[in-house]
């Protein structure tokens, strides 16, 4: 026998944004139901930001102990326990795990239900031994590592993000087929703790991001013995009898082998086995189709966060989880327009973006934009660090509006909130110049930055004969 619940809204996806519709519901007197039935947390906990990050932290602290000798301190060669590593970023999954819990979302008044879950009709879910009929329902089933249709992949073991924080034995030769954020990210760790990496791409490394930023990047790489290799053409894979060989084609054709294989080519909507069509919900293999305010076309269904496509990121869902929520529980028209969506690569050195780019900006606007820039070279903190490689630039429009930001160095997504503040509100450049920023910091990049707007004006012939005009008198 089937049991039925009914609630005002029931969530379908326990990542980042189900989690924060669902909490923010019940929290609000909503009669709630969670539906999850793999892991609470979804990616970022398990699988992406979280695990990642950890085990950049550790690879960072290895190349610290190397590096001591810039600063007077004996440098040795880090022994790296790979497995010790391991055990450190599912020690940190764990130590956040208890915030996205069963428990935890029971205790705020959610009916958790672990299991699949899909529609059987345009108002209701089954999941497990149970009907949920709503008022409103969620999808936030979130996305998968796309695996590309590589010639012989099908018989080759690789590594997603999904499985290589289970690995615990260091790669001998880690090859990254993928030069995004996952793929760079990955290929630095695995370097910084004793790897030999290779990374391929058949376009462009960080597409997304800043050209000249994105070369700061690539030079760490190359110092770090991180081999690149775009735009290339990938014939097909096949096993070896020491692990794998990947077959380039082309003008750069060669074979590389290494023990391991990292895909990491992007993500797709997880829009399968969901009863879209019996929910009478549209969607394509990019994503759910929503409107504005993220309503689905069954407007008593709402979609959120990787489902439907996009920018994926953890940040992106939880502010789709605020729209959903003002949509759902109080039929407020809030629709989904950020004005300033800032990301993040966390390599090292980081980059970090808001706004458009020197390119977009240009194709955009013309002659109507300015460059400023200040280096990282030239802020007295970075000098002390020894951490002076990068720059930000930052891009503004005609009345000296900001249109973007990008900054490619230390501590880059820390450093980039004021200019995501900044284009939010609409701001010019001027008030970013205006601020006292203590010293010495890395933050003084960005009122140096701004100040350089003014630079040709303040300092001209015309400024020149003004003060020796005003002087004459005294």
């Amino acid at each position: 026998m089937l049991e039925t619940i009914k609630a005002d809204i029931c969530v379908i996806g326990g990542g980042s944004a189900g989690l924060s519709v669902a909490a923010g519901a019940a929290q609000m007197g909503a009669r709630t139901v969670l539906i999850e039935g793999h892991r609470m947390g979804g990616d970022c906990l398990n699988t992406g930001c979280v695990p990642s990050k950890a085990l950049l932290a550790a690879a960072k602290a290895a190349k610290t102990l190397r590096g001591g000798a810039r600063f007077g301190i004996n440098g040795v060669e880090a022994h790296v326990d790979f497995g010790a590593a391991n055990r450190h970023v599912h020690d940190v999954i764990g130590a956040i795990a208890p915030h996205d819990s069963v428990e935890r979302f029971m205790g705020l008044g959610c009916r958790v239900i672990e299991a699949r879950g899909h529609f059987i009709d345009r108002r209701t879910i089954l999941a497990g031994s149970y009907k949920i009929r709503a008022r409103r329902f969620v999808i936030a089933t979130g996305s998968s590592p796309f695996v590309p249709p590589i010639r012989g992949l099908e018989a080759v073991p690789y590594f997603t993000n999904e499985t290589i924080f289970d690995n615990a034995v260091l790669p001998e030769h880690l090859i990254v087929i993928g030069a995004g954020p996952i793929g760079c990210e990955m290929a630095q760790a695995h370097r910084r703790l004793g790897a030999r990496v290779t990374v391929l791409d058949l376009a462009r490394m960080l597409p997304k991001d800043d050209l000249d930023a994105v070369d700061v990047v690539r030079q760490q790489f190359i110092t770090e013995g991180i081999e690149t290799a775009e735009a290339i053409r990938i014939e097909k894979v096949e096993r070896t009898a020491s692990g794998v060989a990947v077959l380039l084609g082309g003008d750069n054709a060669r074979r590389i082998e290494g023990s391991h294989l990292l895909i990491a080519t992007g993500r797709q909507a997880n829009v399968r086995h969901l009863g879209l069509d019996e929910a009478g919900v549209r969607y394509t293999p990019k994503g759910i189709e929503v409107d504005a305010r993220l309503r689905t076309s069954n407007k008593r269904i709402f979609a959120a966060g990787d489902v439907i496509g996009g920018y994926q990121f953890t940040h992106v869902a939880s502010y789709h989880a605020g729209i959903v929520l003002r949509n759902a529980l109080f039929r407020l028209p809030a629709r989904n327009a950020p004005k300033a969506l800032p990301w993040v690569t966390y390599t090292d050195p980081e980059l970090a973006q808001v706004g458009l780019n020197e390119a977009d900006a240009r194709k955009l606007h013309g002659d109507g934009v300015r460059v400023v820039r200040a280096e990282f070279a030239e802020n007295d903190r970075a000098q002390a660090e020894a951490a002076t490689q990068g720059f930000l630039k930052a891009v503004v429009g005609r009345g000296g509006r900001i249109l973007g930001a990008t900054i490619v160095g230390p501590h880059a997504g820390e450093l980039v909130l004021p200019w995501v503040l900044a284009i939010s509100k609409g701001h010019k450049i001027g008030d970013m110049a205006g601020v006292i920023a203590p010293y010495p910091t890395l933050s003084e990049i960005s009122k140096r930055a701004a100040g350089s707007y003014f630079t040709p004006t303040l300092f001209s012939a015309r400024t020149q004969w003004v003060v020796r005009f005003l002087g004459a008198f005294g």
